[in-house]
């Protein structure tokens, strides 16, 4: 709680909300909601309705559960992409750093989490059913497993693969320039990009 009492009700539900954001702390919060104020009232309205109109309005890739705009995203309608390659990652923002190095020109899929009992998470809460479909019609030469090189992620990988073995699809995985424990999200660039051009096979063990 503030060691003070807000002048406004209004107020003090802005602060509310904002406090909610990740990262966010209740003197941020506070801060930020004194700079909305101070700004037009039409570019907080603006900031309000693209908030909203974005968790309206957005959508999950039918194809490969990446965030789009559309049915399909732009990856996966993009005639130039490589379409018998598919890398697996943990979310949109692995995507992101992936497209980021350059590096690879293949489809991806997004799982929307990895495998971890102590979150009460399994495999049937992830998008691991519709990437067996994808491989299942045979299309697909190469499955690449780019998930965080932790306990977690290596589950997952195991599990994938193990799911992925009466498949004729080669699975391989990142090289290790990415350390174990480390997180593709924070990897930078150069390491990123060629960790995911001299993929390796996968190995159990």
């Amino acid at each position: 709680m503030f060691s003070f009492d807000l002048p406004s009700k209004l107020l003090n539900d802005a602060v509310e909300e904002l406090a909610k954001l990740p990262g966010v702390g209740r003197k941020t919060a506070l801060r930020l909601a004194l700079y909305l104020l101070k700004q037009p009232k039409e570019d907080v309205e603006r900031f309000g309705n693209t908030i909203v109109a974005f968790r309206s309005n957005i959508k999950h890739c039918r194809c490969c559960n990446n965030l789009s705009d559309e049915e399909v995203c732009d990856i996966c309608s993009n005639p130039r992409r490589e379409r018998s390659t598919i890398c697996v990652v943990e979310s949109i923002r692995d995507v992101m750093s992936i497209e980021k190095t350059q590096q690879y020109n293949g489809l991806y899929h997004v799982l929307g989490g990895i495998i971890s009992p102590m979150e009460g998470i399994g495999p049937s809460q992830l998008e691991i059913e519709l990437l067996l479909e994808r491989v299942g019609k045979g299309d697909v030469n190469e499955v690449v497993l780019a998930l965080n090189t932790t306990m977690e992620g290596e589950t997952t990988c195991y599990y994938i693969h193990k799911k992925l073995k009466d498949f004729p699809v080669a699975v391989t995985t990142l090289a290790r320039g990415i350390g174990f424990g480390d997180e593709l999200e924070y990897a930078d660039e150069l390491t990123l990009g060629r960790s995911i051009k001299n993929r390796q096979p996968f190995q159990v063990g």
